[in-house]
């Protein structure tokens, strides 16, 4: 695997997950109430997630994951500060169990299904 695929697999996908919640927040926004945001765009996000790791990502080594989860993590909490913190200024604040959840599940999907892909692997070539 070459640092060129790690770099898109990492920074490609990444910003393009971040996104997609960026905008599906703005549009619910006009549909749900703020607290229920993040709520509503998490199983969502979690099935586009799998799909991107499952038929997009072409890691085979666990480590590869382990840097896909850093950098998707750090993305989403530094994205997510400028764009929504700094830019909206939520009168509620931003921060709360959603949110926290939302970063723990972007760093621990890619480890877990890094740590299934790398054992699948283990077992072919056994």
């Amino acid at each position: 695997m070459t640092n060129k695929q790690l770099l898109k697999d990492s920074l490609r996908w990444g910003f393009i997950l971040w996104l997609i919640g960026y905008v599906l927040g703005i549009i619910l926004f006009f549909v749900f109430p703020p607290s229920l945001i993040g709520w509503a765009i998490m199983p969502v996000g979690i099935l586009i997630t799998f799909w991107i790791l499952l038929k997009k990502v072409e890691g085979n080594t666990f480590p590869y994951y382990v840097f896909l989860a850093v950098a998707w993590t750090l993305m989403a909490v530094v994205f997510d500060y400028l764009f929504i913190v700094k830019a909206f200024k939520p009168a509620d604040g931003y921060y709360k169990l959603d949110v926290y959840l939302y970063y723990a599940l972007t760093f621990i999907i890619p480890l877990t299904f890094g740590l299934w892909k790398t054992s699948k692997i283990k077992e072919k070539n056994s």
